[in-house]
């Protein structure tokens, strides 16, 4: 994606919003992040609204920053979890998640409260983006991008260009269909989502019917790296329909690099390595030439880099 030049000195407060968590941090023109923060979102139950929380906890980072680094600030791009309509800066839907997030007037609200422009994102097109433009994908202009979590989001450049589609839905990899008919019941409505196999949380739903005390992805791979025979089977078996979906969107877009973010992209022998020849080996040869998958860089920093990356991308210089 093809952003504006950036006059040296300006930076642009990001702003990441997860099901959890809220991160911000001032991003300038190289995509460096400084002075961060970070809060819950769901303290209470989400009993408090997450834009009442997201708008509290950034007056407060804004108030404890330098006059010149408020100074410095030309906008606010928002990365936030959910089906973002970024045309109109609300959110659109939330696959069953997050209670009161759907309808949130993101982009009017936090314009109103801080008289700057404001663009919105979804999280995931905002990691693909970030890494596109200084993370692990920088340099490459068709990328797909997924993040493994709670769920499973993604995102996809195809030519330097954000996916985003007529409303800026686009890229909402995790209700792919790869389980039809008897599939398991997503949040959505539909059955067989590929995040309800693919995401951290079906590997601890499988893993929980082995071990009940196994309860979340570092303990899962803690005792697969130690040797334990069920678990290292059970990741196998895991790892085929993370694999699934993104043959299939190989297929469909022809990506340079493929991009794995989330708390368990770190495990490079256990996850990384044999995704990677899952998806070479499932592929047709041509799409195999020159495919790389990799995990992703910024790891915490990357909603907040994306976000300013969009903002850069979709406002005037």
């Amino acid at each position: 994606m093809e952003m504006q030049a950036v006059a040296p000195g300006k930076c642009v407060l990001g702003i990441d919003i997860g099901g959890t968590a809220v991160k911000l941090g001032v991003v300038d023109a190289t995509g460096k992040v400084t002075a961060n923060a970070e809060a819950s979102v769901s303290f209470d139950g989400y009993k408090t609204p997450i834009l009442e929380t997201v708008l509290r906890v950034a007056t407060s980072f804004l108030q404890a920053q330098s006059p010149e680094t408020r100074a410095s600030l030309v906008g606010i791009g928002v990365s936030a979890t959910g089906q973002i309509d970024s045309h109109r800066g609300v959110v659109a839907g939330t696959g069953g998640n997050f209670p009161g997030w759907k309808g949130t007037e993101i982009v009017a609200e936090l314009a109103n409260a801080f008289h700057l422009p404001v663009t919105v994102a979804n999280d995931a097109n905002c990691m693909c983006l970030g890494e596109a433009w200084v993370g692990a994908a920088a340099g490459y202009t068709d990328v797909i991008g997924i993040t493994i979590g709670t769920g499973l989001g993604g995102g996809i450049l195809a030519g330097g260009q954000l996916l985003e589609g007529a409303r800026g839905l686009g890229g909402e990899l995790g209700h792919l269909i790869i389980h039809a008919g008897d599939g398991v019941l997503c949040g959505c409505g539909q059955r067989g989502c590929w995040e309800k196999y693919a995401a951290t949380t079906a590997l601890v739903r499988r893993a929980k019917a082995l071990d009940p005390t196994l309860a979340d992805g570092r303990a899962i791979f803690a005792q697969a790296a130690a040797g334990n025979a069920a678990l290292l089977a059970l990741l196998d078996s895991w790892l085929e329909d993370v694999a699934a979906g993104l043959i299939g969107l190989v297929h469909v877009f022809n990506p340079q690099i493929i991009l794995i973010g989330g708390g368990v992209s770190g495990q490079q022998a256990l996850l990384i390595d044999p995704l990677a020849a899952k998806i070479r080996a499932g592929v047709m040869p041509a799409f195999a030439q020159g495919l790389e998958i990799r995990a992703a860089a910024l790891q915490n920093n990357a909603g907040l880099v994306g976000a300013a990356a969009y903002f850069w991308a979709h406002t005037p210089a």
